[in-house]
């Protein structure tokens, strides 16, 4: 009978959790421009979170994508964003936790109400990754295509109401920032981080209402990331790994007294914290007080479906 209780128990408090995602605002009304984390997770299902992927709102609009991980095609939905409504997409580098919900996002295209063009970016490939337009090819060539069903999407045909359009993919050794989508509200520009020997992009998107930045994974080793990211109101960091890490992960992932000091020489208006594991999790306040050493702003430690407005109108989701 203990056993069963137990059970039961661990059963409500996953159902109390899960449903709690139900709750959270929806962004579309929180300001004219807010940050919402469709994952805070990783790579791994133990942190119980998805993976990356945040969508940026413009006057009650989910304008802007950026990375799709394992979990944010059911996020995108929960947090009524529209395809309808997308008119970028940034995709940080090919690790799944950053882009294996692509295609199936995509796959609403043969549902949407009107047409719709989504401007396509992502980094240069290496001898281990696809670049962007490699990728796109990849997973929705004709004939060829992992999803070669979806090929439509090239140009809005065959059943599909979106049309991808894939740009140029970004040099990530670049010495200067990269403008990669423009239009009437925003600027978007990316920008090479180290992560590894994988390469990674982190977005910055400047609009009238305020600047966001964005980084994926980095080891925080390159010194331009701080220039990239001056000025924003909103700075999203990961905080993957403990201090204590080894040699690998290092090479791989900042820190949190990394990711503090980047914070304090860049002096956002606010820190978010993403991309939590297991591990970390476990270790998450002492985390943040590492981080609070260097950077004495305001920080949220984010989970799936946080929504913060740009400028002043920050609210902490803890």
């Amino acid at each position: 009978m203990k056993h069963i209780l137990r059970a039961v128990g661990a059963l409500s408090l996953m159902a109390t959790s899960f449903g709690a995602f139900a709750t959270e605002p929806l962004c579309n009304s929180a300001g004219a421009m807010s940050l919402q984390l469709l994952g805070s997770g990783g790579p791994i299902s133990d942190d119980a979170r998805a993976s990356s992927g945040e969508v940026i709102w413009i006057d009650g609009k989910s304008r802007l994508l950026i990375d799709a991980g394992g979990g944010t095609y059911l996020r995108f939905g929960q947090a009524g964003a529209r395809l309808e409504d997308l008119r970028f997409i940034g995709i940080s580098h090919f690790h799944t936790d950053h882009s294996a919900d692509l295609p199936a996002l995509l796959k609403g295209g043969y549902f949407m109400a009107t047409p719709n063009t989504v401007t396509l970016a992502g980094p240069t490939g290496s001898d281990a990754f696809p670049g962007m337009t490699a990728f796109f090819k990849d997973m929705f060539g004709a004939g060829t295509g992992s999803f070669a069903y979806l090929e439509g999407l090239h140009d809005g045909s065959d059943g599909l109401q979106l049309t991808v359009k894939p740009i140029e993919d970004v040099d990530t050794h670049a010495a200067q920032r990269s403008l990669v989508y423009q239009d009437a509200d925003v600027k978007v520009y990316a920008f090479g981080i180290p992560h590894g020997v994988v390469p990674t992009l982190a977005f910055r998107v400047e609009g009238k209402h305020g600047t966001i930045v964005i980084s994926a994974d980095q080891n925080g080793s390159r010194a331009g990331f701080v220039d990239f990211a001056k000025g924003a109101d909103i700075l999203v960091m990961p905080v993957a790994i403990d201090d204590d890490a080894n040699q690998g992960s290092r090479f791989l992932h900042a820190p949190p007294s990394m990711v503090g000091k980047l914070a304090a020489a860049i002096q956002p208006k606010m820190l978010v914290l993403n991309h939590f594991m297991g591990s970390s999790l476990k270790n998450k306040d002492g985390n943040v007080r590492i981080i609070q050493r260097y950077y004495h702003g305001p920080i949220a430690e984010s989970r799936d479906l946080s929504c913060y407005p740009v400028p002043e109108a920050n609210r902490s989701h803890r």
